[in-house]
């Protein structure tokens, strides 16, 4: 057995195994996603293993764009030792659903660009208005 394994896991030391900064750990402690770890006599910090786990849980979680709420909802679920699958999908189907929403919002956007860029003339372009792509266009009897 390591000395570290008798000890628990320093905050550098969860930090590296989980690689995240230890900032991040911290924060998580703090916004009650790392349940606070025990201290050693000196005072340190002192996690265990299944802290690492639980860090990989969040990140993974964060990475599908998860809320931290979300997460800490997960996590309530998880820490009964029952499997968090229903929450888990509801959260996901959710999710999905912003996902196919910005989907759909960056495609409107890309085919508003792309007319505007083929719009746009590629000689004789006159000095535009301030605020605007190119000077409105002017009839005859305007000033």
């Amino acid at each position: 057995m390591t000395a570290t394994a008798v000890r628990g896991l320093r905050v550098a030391e969860l930090a590296s195994a989980a690689g995240v900064p230890t900032d991040t750990v911290r924060y998580y402690e703090r916004v009650g996603l790392l349940p606070e770890p025990e201290r050693t006599a000196a005072g340190y910090c002192s996690y265990d293993a299944g802290a690492v786990d639980r860090l990989h849980f969040i990140r993974g979680a964060q990475r599908l764009g998860l809320r931290l709420s979300d997460i800490r909802a997960l996590l309530a679920v998880r820490d009964t030792g029952t499997c968090p699958c229903e929450p888990a999908e509801q959260l996901l189907r959710r999710r999905l659903d912003e996902v196919d929403a910005e989907i759909a919002r960056l495609v409107a956007l890309r085919a508003q660009m792309r007319a505007m860029a083929d719009a746009l003339p590629s000689a004789q372009c006159p000095p535009p208005s301030p605020g605007t792509w190119c000077p409105p266009a002017r009839g005859g009897d305007e000033p």
